[in-house]
């Protein structure tokens, strides 16, 4: 079967299931899960459909989005802000060149990155972020090791000791981290726990870059991530505002704007 006919029985099978999933796609059509998700972007910039996190549907869900805390789970991150995470993860990957080591942390921006990395070879991905491992491994010219962990449901990632035990003498030159707040005098915030991976993770990589959407600017949650004087580069959108612009200006850090 070519690709404009999986295409098309892609759109039928959205049409009368109202959701399709990555994975049995790929097993349907055998073809790579890399294949299938080409074949969705493609879609989706045609306004055929729209897709979430492991799949596609004619419609975005909205139940069960948001926590009680407040906190949004992994499927509602990667559909917020899609178009200037999409610019941020590809300014992101630009950067990354071959015979590096990348430090991913877990998050819908860095997932991003992954599907971009995945494209390359020659790399290493060192990751907390089972959703990101899993696009990578499709690449075997990519050295991918994954940090093993408890898993934190919410963000489908690993966390607690093992995960940390497991990043000791480990020296990359990039780490990639999001962010669910960020402002100039504090550095990245968040609202919930199994942020401290995130230190851990700086500590082991020689240029530490935010990537996160302007929508995260100006937000501080009650726990500290990383402060700013940790923070090498921010990638962001030109959604950001001349306040904060100005006042990271004032820091030793990088902006790209994209």
């Amino acid at each position: 079967m070519n690709s404009y006919d999986r295409r098309n029985k892609i759109i039928d099978a959205v049409n009368e299931n109202g959701s399709v999933l990555v994975s049995e796609l790929s097993s349907s059509f055998e073809v790579s899960e890399v294949t299938i998700r080409a074949d969705l972007r493609l879609l989706e910039e045609k306004g055929l459909l729209k897709r979430f996190h492991g799949g596609a549907g004619k419609d975005v869900p909205m139940l069960d989005t948001v926590n009680t805390d407040g906190e949004m789970v992994l499927e509602e991150r990667f559909r917020h802000a899609e178009d200037p995470k999409r610019r941020i993860a590809l300014a992101a990957v630009a950067m990354v060149k071959q015979g590096d080591t990348v430090i991913l942390d877990s998050g819908s921006t860095t997932m991003l990155i992954a599907e971009e990395l995945v494209k390359s070879g020659g790399i290493t991905v060192i990751t907390n972020n089972l959703p990101a491992a899993f696009v990578l491994s499709e690449n075997p010219d990519i050295t991918l090791v994954v940090c093993g962990g408890t898993l934190r449901h919410k963000t489908r990632s690993l966390h607690g000791n093992i995960t940390e035990y497991a990043l000791q003498g480990i020296v990359a030159n990039f780490m990639f981290v999001g962010a669910d707040g960020l402002d100039a005098s504090s550095g990245i915030t968040t609202f919930n726990e199994g942020y401290s991976i995130s230190a851990i993770m700086a500590a082991a990589a020689r240029r530490v870059v935010v990537v996160t959407d302007s929508s995260k600017f100006g937000r501080r949650g009650f726990n500290l991530v990383l402060p700013m004087n940790k923070i090498d580069t921010i990638i962001t959108d030109s959604g950001i505002s001349e306040e904060e612009s100005q006042a990271l200006a004032q820091t030793s850090t990088q902006i790209v704007i994209v």
